[in-house]
């Protein structure tokens, strides 16, 4: 199965990528490491996954078992490489 590009900032992750990445997260839990990054809060994870809050929970629940969460602020990176193109500009104010 080849992988859907769907990921835009306001898109929602589509049924069949949610399973995947629960069957991956199920499979590694409690026998391998995962690093996942997200710039979204665990809170707004039901709305990621398309309302499904029940996926949701049970991925998060395996993933912070045992997990360690690292929070960073700051610009993204790739954010910060597009203002300095000039792709991406930070509103006046």
């Amino acid at each position: 199965m080849q992988p859907e590009r769907f990921r835009h900032e306001q898109e929602a992750v589509p049924a069949p990528v949610r399973s995947l990445l629960f069957e991956v997260v199920c499979r590694r839990y409690e026998r391998g490491s995962i690093v996942l990054t997200s710039n979204k809060s665990y809170g707004d994870w039901g709305e990621v996954f398309s309302g499904d809050t029940v996926i949701a929970t049970a991925i998060l629940d395996r993933l912070l078992h045992h997990s360690t969460t690292i929070p960073i602020k700051g610009e993204s990176y790739r954010l910060k490489d597009r203002k300095k193109a000039g792709i991406v500009t930070t509103p006046a104010g």
